[in-house]
């Protein structure tokens, strides 16, 4: 069997079509946007030509667009500003946000002595709305921050309900989406949120590249200091071919939603039948079972092992060729829980080996097939040698 790829929620692997209009890029347009001449007006109509397009499909003006160097980035962009600029002295988020939020709230809490909440969660990770309403009461200036569809558990925020109460209540409201943009349509103009981030290595375009959605007379100001790209919200030169591969990669997202949408929901329902079938004992983490609550790109299970055997678990499917993880790839290196499992398991089920497999449009049912019989093989053998 060829090696399998299920850690699509870390990143995709990237579109050929996305390729090939970088490449021609590098190719023929090098020039740096700012200059003045023909070759940097070259690319600087490429990068505004892409702008314009991305804006569409969220039904934004191109303005309210900024390039950056992908999610985290984004992340830090909106929340620092939000803080040192625009005057926010509470932050309502919740326990199982990225670490790009999570860390950069815990920093500006240092830095700045903000007001920071966390918002209760149901067992399964999911927001209470009456608690969340109850911390908006404030007579401080707020900003909620609050991820569209978890990266690891896959559980999705009602987007527009959140926006919603946050304008009710004077709040601005800021989405990491990162798991979502290129997943999901959304109308900018029907949802009130004021801040999202992007990250165009979620939806088969390339690495080192996002946006951040600013609504437009909101005052955030640049978090990198220099030139005047981007508006004047973030210095240094843009990278044209890259940002031509965001552009790219999201017009093939959303052109062919629907249908890959369809493929990848159908390789999800077959893998949640078959691993119920070999595995009985599996435990769903999250909504990640649920096709209404949840991203139809990834599940989270908790597998019946031994606690001695469960550390062996990722190396040995990594040894059968088979790419998933245990969390979020940006927290790869640590030998802690996953943060977001620790919230919602029992302390018996968090001694068991959970893991992510995310799926993709270039996955398969037979490569589904293979997992979960090395999955079976595995959960057979430690109980046999228990």
């Amino acid at each position: 069997m060829k090696p399998v790829y299920f850690d699509n929620a870390a990143t995709t692997p990237i579109r050929s079509e996305v390729i090939d209009a970088m490449t021609k890029v590098m190719q023929s347009h090098f020039g740096n946007p700012s200059s003045s001449h023909s070759f940097g007006r070259g690319s600087k109509a490429l990068v505004e030509k892409s702008r314009k397009a991305i804006a569409s499909h969220f039904n934004v003006s191109a303005g309210e667009i900024i390039f950056t160097s992908g999610g985290t980035e984004a992340d830090n962009l909106v929340l620092r500003s939000a803080v040192k600029d625009l005057g926010v002295r509470q932050i309502i988020t919740s326990k199982i946000e990225h670490h790009a939020v999570l860390h950069t709230v815990q920093h500006l809490q240092k830095e700045f002595k903000i007001e920071v909440s966390h918002v209760n969660l149901d067992e399964k990770g999911g927001i209470d709305f009456n608690h969340l309403e109850s911390l908006l009461q404030t007579n401080e200036k707020c900003l909620v921050s609050l991820m569209h569809v978890n990266n690891e558990i896959g559980n999705i925020l009602d987007l527009k309900r959140t926006a919603d109460l946050c304008k009710a209540n004077n709040a601005l409201f800021h989405s990491d989406a990162v798991q979502s943009i290129g997943h999901y349509k959304m109308d900018l103009k029907d949802i009130p949120v004021d801040f999202l981030a992007a990250s165009a290595h979620k939806f088969h375009g390339p690495k080192g590249v996002g946006f951040a959605f600013i609504r437009k007379n909101t005052g955030l100001k640049s978090l990198i200091i220099g030139g005047e790209q981007e508006r004047g919200l973030r210095a240094g030169t843009e990278s044209v071919h890259n940002i031509v591969g965001l552009d790219e990669a999201l017009k093939m997202a959303y052109q062919n939603i629907e249908e890959e949408k369809q493929y990848v929901e159908d390789l999800k329902h077959y893998f949640i039948e078959r691993i119920k079938a070999e595995i009985p004992q599996v435990i769903f983490n999250g909504c990640s079972s649920d096709f209404e609550k949840s991203t139809y790109t990834l599940v989270n299970v908790c597998l019946p092992v031994l606690p001695e055997k469960s550390a062996m678990l990722l190396f040995q499917l990594d040894l059968k060729g088979i790419a998933c993880s245990k969390g979020s790839a940006c927290q790869s290196g640590s030998s802690q829980n996953s943060h977001v499992l620790s919230e919602i398991l029992s302390d018996k089920d968090l001694l068991k080996p959970s893991i992510r497999f995310s799926f993709g449009i270039y996955n398969t049912k037979e490569e589904v097939d293979y997992v979960i019989n090395v999955l079976s093989d595995f959960v057979a053998k430690s109980k046999t040698s228990s």
